[in-house]
């Protein structure tokens, strides 16, 4: 068994694909894969993955009632608490939260983090159409900036109809994920809150091929340089999900640097063949063993919750 920590896994507690199914919501336009238990642990054997840190993907839980939202959000967020508690060390998680509810996602977050053990929270890229850098979003940060959290950020659909002959999942959630880390840049949400980390999935969208562009014609409208904004840029951490090609990966570790790529699955969501196929890309890469085990394992630890709080007590985690 490998000691790789997946921190794109997701899972779809029953509570939750009911809900999913009584709206007809799919995520992002590719429909509900089977989740259990099981099938999570078998994955997680097949592709060497020592711990998953699961998630809830888009569409997260807010569909237009506040109040919904958070019972929600709780059942979600105590189903993988519970699951995490039966394996421990195969098993965290990332707290799904309220947004746009932001009242409701700091207590969420906080419960979670402090009486359910989440190894940091879930964010979608944009909500509603707002991206992550908005203001309106400026409280939530303040409080996870305090707690030094990680925030893993996850495309969603784009505002506005999708392209004709394109599902979103396709191209958009690249896009997506570009978007919202531009928005926390311009508006300088990673310098106002120098302890939080973010995990961009998917290799950072099109950051790593367009990042030069992106901080250039942020010069046009702001009173800073082209090297402020990359700076910026770089301080985000990524994941490999789908990321991890001969063409991609290069790229991903040229603009991120080693210390910021960790490794990513999107099972069962990227289906059991995209997982095989881009984790078969991976394990061919000739890549210095030292940059393989930061990717895997090292830098994962440095980021989530459970492995400080175990380094802290002397315990050891798979």
């Amino acid at each position: 068994m490998s000691d790789r920590i997946d921190v794109h896994n997701h899972l779809i507690p029953p509570a939750y694909r009911a809900r999913l199914d009584q709206l007809g919501l799919t995520a992002g336009g590719l429909p509900t894969p089977e989740w259990s238990e099981s099938l999570a642990l078998a994955a997680m054997d097949r592709h060497q993955i020592a711990t998953a840190i699961v998630s809830v993907s888009t569409p997260g839980v807010h569909f237009g009632d506040d109040t919904a939202a958070r019972h929600l959000a709780r059942e979600v967020n105590e189903f993988a608490g519970e699951l995490a508690g039966r394996h421990p060390g195969r098993f965290g998680f990332f707290a799904t939260l309220t947004l746009p509810d932001v009242e409701g996602s700091i207590a969420e977050a906080a419960y979670a983090l402090d009486e359910l053990g989440a190894d940091g929270v879930i964010l979608l890229a944009n909500v509603e159409g707002t991206y992550l850098g908005d203001p309106a979003f400026e409280p939530l940060f303040t409080e996870l900036d305090r707690r030094r959290a990680t925030i893993f950020v996850h495309p969603s659909r784009l505002p506005g109809p999708p392209a004709s002959g394109i599902p979103p999942y396709i191209a958009d959630f690249l896009l997506d994920t570009t978007r919202t880390a531009v928005s926390l840049v311009r508006n300088g949400t990673l310098r106002t809150h120098p302890n939080l980390n973010f995990i961009l999935s998917h290799g950072g969208g099109f950051i790593p091929f367009a990042a030069y562009r992106l901080a250039m014609t942020s010069t046009f409208d702001a009173d800073r340089t082209v090297d402020d904004f990359l700076d910026d840029f770089r301080r985000f951490h990524v994941d490999i999900a789908q990321a991890s090609s001969p063409t991609s990966l290069p790229a991903v570790l040229d603009f991120f640097g080693p210390d910021h790529v960790l490794f990513g699955s999107d099972w069962p969501h990227a289906s059991e063949k995209g997982v095989t196929y881009f984790r078969g890309l991976y394990d061919e890469l000739d890549l210095d063993p030292v940059v393989r085990a930061k990717i895997d394992r090292t830098n994962a630890t440095r980021l989530l919750r459970r492995y400080a709080t175990a380094q802290a007590s002397g315990a050891v985690f798979p």
